[in-house]
């Protein structure tokens, strides 16, 4: 998230300089005139955080380039000539072409976190060496950013906070709770097992849905401009000479002639279902509806929802202190669970009945009737022996299980159903295409 200071001027005459975050500068203008009024400042500037490219040089050595974020760029050359630095420039980096995180470099940033620190690496040393040892640029600037908040004393949630659309909401807060947890190695495996589950079920579901649905996508638009412009320019050459047409070739051509004529209400009757899905994707309460119904799809919706709840249990039993109603533990694992309905239906009725109520965890979790049957017994179970924690980390090792090997079969399914359909059309046009070599002329 960007960073911003402003300074201003107290109605004493006293000059305050602060620094804050903001995701634009609209609203770090908004923040400051918020501030201004509240506390009756007079703002002098507001500048931007922004990354400056340097060269300079030491000693008769040969010049070293680098880049450093700052407010301005005198700031820059101050901090490099105090260092003992002759500068040669210092100027605004105006194109970052860093590009996005992929999620495999995530994953080998925690995984590898983990393990150096159950070998007792101090984690400024693994920083290091994480961001030595990183080839893609935008890691090495999401590292070196980490490192250098860490070393400036940073709270390590707003540290990790500001790189959540990196990490993930719940790996952010994993990542921030591990320094003060007393156990860090522990909490970067967990947070490691799960980023990797993770990406392996959105690989999976690429696999599940996207490519069959490209390759039907461009099957029915094969069919259609064979139909629709190809095919009738042959049909229409048997016309001429009033040759009596197969049935098949007859019907496809008046098809033809219906596509030719409708072919704008053709486009957006294909088109209006992927819009509207997509608009109401973006709305939170749409997003609500679709997640409602994604869940009750036949096959794939028990899927995504038993995966759904698999993870709720997964960071419930990651975060579950055993003590008292944890309902901040609730609210985690609800958010990280990647259907909004059931993070909903959890927020909303669960956690509401505990707090507003005192209902049970096992009552309240059932109120909210996104849980299968097994998931509430088994927390019931644990509730009851006191192993809610236990409980929770058997229900996501069973749910993982049954989902892996379910995720299996659904792709056979939906790979054995695009093949059919590919293989009918194939026979369709192979057979409308091979009745114009037995049409015989009327003479």
């Amino acid at each position: 998230m960007p960073h911003f200071r402003f300074q201003a001027q107290t109605i004493e005459g006293k000059l305050i300089q602060r620094e804050f975050e903001a995701s634009t500068k609209s609203e770090a203008k908004k923040k400051v005139q918020k501030a201004a009024v509240a506390r009756s400042l007079r703002v002098q500037a507001l500048d931007e955080k922004k990354i400056y490219l340097y060269r300079v040089r030491k000693n008769g050595q040969s010049p070293m380039e680098g880049e450093q974020e700052a407010y301005s760029p005198d700031e820059v050359e101050r901090a490099l000539k105090k260092m003992g630095y002759k500068v040669d420039y210092v100027r605004r980096k105006w194109f970052d072409l860093t590009g996005r995180v992929p999620k495999e470099e995530v994953v080998v940033f925690v995984r590898l976190s983990a393990d150096l620190l159950r070998q007792k690496l101090p984690f400024d040393q693994i920083l290091t060496l994480l961001h030595e040892d990183t080839t893609n640029s935008a890691m090495k600037n999401v590292i070196r950013t980490i490192q250098k908040d860490l070393r400036d004393g940073k709270e390590s949630t707003d540290v990790y906070g500001k790189h959540e659309k990196v990490f993930g909401r719940f790996a952010c807060y994993m990542l921030g709770i591990a320094s003060t947890s007393g156990n860090m190695a522990s909490v970067f495996e967990s947070t490691a097992k799960f980023i990797e589950r993770d990406s392996e079920f959105k690989k999976s579901i690429r696999r599940a849905l996207f490519m069959p649905s490209i390759s039907i996508l461009a099957i029915i638009g094969t069919l259609l401009f064979f139909v629709g412009y190809i095919f009738p320019v042959m049909a229409e050459m048997f016309l001429e000479f009033d040759i009596i047409m197969p049935p098949l070739t007859a019907k496809t051509l008046v098809v033809s002639y219906w596509l030719q004529a409708n072919w704008i209400w053709v486009v957006a009757a294909l088109l209006f279902p992927v819009i509207s899905v997509a608009l109401t994707w973006k709305n939170p309460r749409g997003r609500r509806f679709l997640d409602k119904r994604i869940i009750k799809i036949p096959v794939i919706g028990d899927l995504l929802h038993k995966i759904s709840i698999e993870i709720f249990a997964r960071v419930f039993q990651t975060l579950y202190s055993g003590s008292g109603q944890n309902i901040e533990v609730i609210r985690i694992a609800a958010e990280a669970c990647r259907n909004s309905y059931i993070e909903h239906q959890i927020k909303n009725v669960s956690i509401k009945l505990m707090l507003d109520d005192g209902v049970d965890l096992i009552h309240s979790l059932e109120a909210s009737k996104v849980f299968p049957k097994s998931a509430l017994s088994r927390f019931r179970l644990g509730a009851e022996s006191g192993s809610l924690k236990i409980n929770a980390g058997q229900l996501a090792d069973y749910y993982e299980k049954q989902t892996s090997y379910k995720l299996e079969s659904v792709i056979g399914l939906i790979s054995l159903i695009v093949n059919l359909f590919i293989f009918v059309a194939l026979i369709f046009i192979t057979v409308v295409s091979s009745e114009g070599a037995l049409i015989k002329p009327n003479y």
